[in-house]
């Protein structure tokens, strides 16, 4: 019975729907444009919720899948469905984008064009998580990277917005480039047993291309997607993005696309091309060690609130990286448990950073202190993503870390660098991750209160519920790794398999 609803359409295209209703409203009517954005968010991310649990296990593989030609002389279709590797995402999207939009209720200028473009953002991002066609999938993800660049080009922080904008674009749109190459050479390589030629991924999964193919066009598509997921060197863009972003939009951006492209990078450069993920992915390895100590100690040495967990942001992606890169059980559902973790704590984070921001207009740590006096749902929620950051048991971050050591050090019959990898990000990142947590908890909200900021009004009832559905998932996930740990494994089990790997 449910499978006859289409519920992935209804959540990807609510928040599309949503814009063009914003859109006829009159500019004046703020009230009625925030209600109706929080009411659509709500809608989507109930939904997505509703969708995971309504999820087989036992079944697996893609379900809810929708099927409709769209330009069948080309092979494009409408093709989308949902398996236990993406449908974590789509949660995670859907909890993003309700305490975006919660955390962005008091934005004055404009509010009917930023939630339209903010909308037309998460319905492409909603679009690449559960799009398996590949064609579909790149025109999902441009759709992402337009509303992106005006959002942070109109609302962001003056100071830099017009150059981040214009860098975050360049840089994603360069690195897709290179994906679609990669895409196109698969696509015009395999005909299908009509005689035509497919953008299906399922189909191109089976396609079996040579081994040389595959290593000639795995980094050029893989790259180019980790371009968005911040892999090292190609992460530059992101701390300048992040910090030049208005709250909601780096709440998204951080929390959300950088996954956009780890997924698509696993999705097709690595299960589509098997053989080059196995040649290379023992050397990229080495890149996402790299980001997870670099971006530990620069995030340490940084003035700005913003740029500590932007740089933060970039370190904890290389974990995800680490994990995927090991090719095996522990690795990969490590790696799902990270990019579902560290969504809703760099989420946390932005939003903290936004309130704090908003009501004392600096982010320079050194002046800024005692903040726990005038908003203490803020503090404390900060101080839960921070033991998350640093991998406490007992939350996210602990339950989605540690498998991906353990898969790193299992990995040394892979390439005997791996569990050298594996104490390197164990030992340099965690605790200097602690140590610039600790600062900014210090520094920000215990000592003296300025006397500049004894007047700034506390935090809002909007932002309080955004804080309190964050900690409850980082919380909740820390207690009961099951719920989401079993469903990804069942998602990357095949493909694994493919890989070769255990």
């Amino acid at each position: 019975m449910l499978e006859q609803i289409p519920f992935i359409s209804i959540i990807v295209f609510t928040p599309l729907v949503t814009a063009v209703l914003l859109m006829l409203l009159p500019p004046e009517r703020k009230t009625a444009i925030r209600v109706i954005s929080a009411i659509a968010a709500f809608i989507t991310m109930a939904l997505s919720i509703c969708l995971f649990f309504a999820y087989n296990q036992a079944q697996g593989g893609y379900q809810f899948t929708e099927r409709t030609d769209w330009i069948p002389q080309l092979g494009i279709s409408y093709f989308v469905g949902v398996d236990g590797l993406n449908l974590p995402l789509v949660v995670l999207t859907g909890i993003v984008a309700f305490t975006g939009v919660l955390v962005s209720w008091g934005i004055e200028d404009r509010p009917r064009e930023f939630f339209t473009f903010f909308f037309i953002l998460v319905t492409g991002v909603f679009g690449v998580f559960v799009s398996l066609d590949m064609f579909l999938l790149f025109f999902f993800y441009e759709l992402a990277v337009f509303p992106m660049y005006l959002l942070i080009g109109i609302w962001g922080w003056p100071v830099t917005r017009e150059y981040a904008a214009m860098k975050l674009t360049l840089y994603l749109l360069v690195g897709s480039v290179f994906s679609l190459v990669g895409a196109l050479a698969m696509y015009f390589s395999y005909t299908t047993p009509q005689g035509t030629h497919t953008f299906d991924m399922l189909e191109l999964a089976r396609a079996g291309f040579s081994p040389d193919f595959q290593r000639l066009w795995f980094l050029p598509t893989f790259l180019g997607f980790a371009v968005l997921a911040g892999l090292w060197p190609f992460h530059n863009w992101s701390p300048d993005g992040h910090v030049a972003a208005p709250t909601a939009v780096s709440m998204l951006h951080a929390g959300v696309l950088m996954k956009l492209g780890a997924y698509s990078a696993l999705r097709v450069g690595v299960i589509l091309l098997p053989e080059g993920a196995k040649t290379f992915l023992p050397f990229i390895v080495m890149l996402a060690v790299v980001n997870v100590v670099y971006g530990a100690f620069i995030a340490m040495i940084q003035r700005d609130f913003k740029y500590v967990i932007g740089f933060s942001s970039v370190s904890h992606m290389g974990l995800v990286s680490l994990g995927f890169a090991t090719m095996n059980h522990y690795g990969w559902v490590g790696a799902g448990l990270q990019m579902f973790s560290h969504g809703i704590m760099t989420a946390l984070f932005f939003a903290v950073v936004g309130m704090v921001y908003d009501r004392a207009h600096i982010r320079d740590i050194p002046q800024l202190g005692g903040m726990v006096r005038k908003m203490p749902w803020a503090a404390v929620a900060f101080i839960i993503g921070g033991l998350v950051s640093m991998g406490m048991p007992g939350f996210s971050g602990f339950v989605s870390e540690l498998p991906i050591f353990i898969g790193a050090w299992r990995a040394g019959s892979i390439a005997a660098w791996y569990p050298v990898i594996a104490v390197v990000a164990a030992l340099f990142g965690i605790p200097v991750t602690a140590a610039y947590i600790m600062r900014v908890v210090g520094r920000v909200f215990f000592g003296e209160l300025p006397p500049q900021f004894a007047h700034i009004p506390g935090i809002t009832v909007q932002d309080k519920i955004a804080l309190a559905i964050l900690v409850f998932f980082l919380i909740g996930l820390g207690v009961y790794p099951r719920i989401m740990a079993d469903l990804i494994g069942v998602g990357v089990r095949p493909f694994l398999a493919a890989l070769g790997g255990a």
